[in-house]
């Protein structure tokens, strides 16, 4: 997929106004602050429903505004195009396709995926083990609509069991514990299953780049082990009664699983890599997630990529653009003093940005 055109309406500091994008290149060229990421941002949200910036719908909106919308044309290689809106307004959004209302933001995702790189994907690298469950999460969502309906599942009822533990609702909970333990075990199933599938693509690509002559791959290690059935799980939460009601939380599932970068006869690559080799891992798991979903699904994602050639030496940036996968579009922001014409090709859109506004720079 393509996206054709991209119109705004009150979408943070963006002018109201369409802008052409359909090229297999799209390059915003401008200093900070000037509407780049807010651009990419608009894509992501037509792509997403959602954006990749703020939690809170209504923080996209222009100063002063109450409201905002998207709209793009989508080329599917059809005849015909297709349509795509997203609104806010009044504290509610909608999404529209072909002006039919989009009931599920999975059902958005399947037909338009999109894969963004940022500044924040270090953490997926060096932060947390919830970014690094983020991530994956997002992953496999790209690839699978039915591991959407898992992992709502499983926060469902770990949910509904917190508020029971904290309200010491004992008899509940025991209700709750198989519902848990069915839901996370599918859970953890379908999180072996990407693991062991998205450890070679990640590995490669890695050593591609970075050259670092070990393998770096992806290690999956789950609170609960793969080969307990319901009801081991069930009993491992009741041993864990007072416990948990004292926390009043739920200590063991999947959402307390870890992924880890395993160096090979060196351990937990994330403990002994350097800024730049972390940075280098965040951007190239983007790179595995686009390869991923592709090879999953047969649609090649969308990318996004803002500013991220900037961490990277010559060398490494040459290294890492002939690692991004074949894909019909890609969206990339770069200072007006970056290379940025070398990796223009015959079908390049280019834009000057400044405040909102996107100048088409010919030639």
């Amino acid at each position: 997929m393509r996206l054709v055109s991209i119109e705004t309406r009150s979408f943070r500091n963006l002018e109201d106004r369409p802008v052409d994008t359909d090229a297999e290149r799209v390059f915003l060229v401008g200093e900070n602050g000037q509407g780049k990421s807010n651009f990419l941002d608009a894509a992501y949200t037509l792509c997403f429903g959602a954006s990749f910036r703020s939690a809170l719908d209504g923080e996209a909106a222009r100063k002063g505004q109450k409201a905002w919308g998207l709209g793009a044309y989508v080329d599917d290689g059809c005849a015909v195009q297709r349509s795509i809106r997203v609104l806010w307004e009044e504290g509610a959004k909608r999404i529209l396709e072909d002006g039919k209302r989009v009931a599920d933001r999975k059902e958005l995702v399947a037909r338009n995926p999109a894969v963004v790189f940022c500044h924040e994907d270090f953490t997926f690298a060096s932060g947390e083990p919830e970014r690094r469950r983020f991530f994956f999460d997002q992953t496999a969502s790209l690839a699978s609509a039915d591991y959407v309906d898992r992992l709502r599942s499983y926060r469902r009822a770990l949910r509904m069991r917190n508020a029971s533990l904290r309200e010491g609702r004992v008899d509940v909970v025991e209700v709750l514990d198989e519902q848990v333990a069915e839901h996370g075990l599918a859970l953890t199933k379908a999180r072996a299953g990407l693991a062991a599938r998205f450890d070679p693509v990640f590995a490669e690509r890695f050593e591609s780049v970075s050259r670092i002559g070990t393998r770096v791959g992806l290690e999956y290690r789950p609170s609960w082990p793969v080969e307990l059935g319901i009801r081991d799980i069930v009993e491992r939460l009741r041993s864990k009664r007072r416990e948990e009601l004292t926390m009043a939380t739920t200590l063991s599932g999947p959402h307390r699983d870890r992924f880890r970068f395993a160096q090979e006869g060196a351990g937990d690559f994330s403990d002994s890599a350097s800024t730049g080799q972390l940075r280098l891992l965040a951007l190239t798991l983007r790179v595995a997630q686009a390869v991923f979903a592709s090879e999953e699904t047969g649609r090649p994602p969308i990318l996004l990529l803002d500013d991220v050639l900037l961490e990277l030496d010559p060398e490494k940036r040459r290294r890492f653009m002939e690692a991004l996968p074949s894909t019909p579009q890609a969206f990339f922001t770069f200072l007006p003093g970056e290379q940025w014409e070398a990796y223009r090709t015959a079908s390049t859109l280019v834009y000057w940005t400044d405040d909102g506004r996107f100048a088409r720079k010919e030639g």
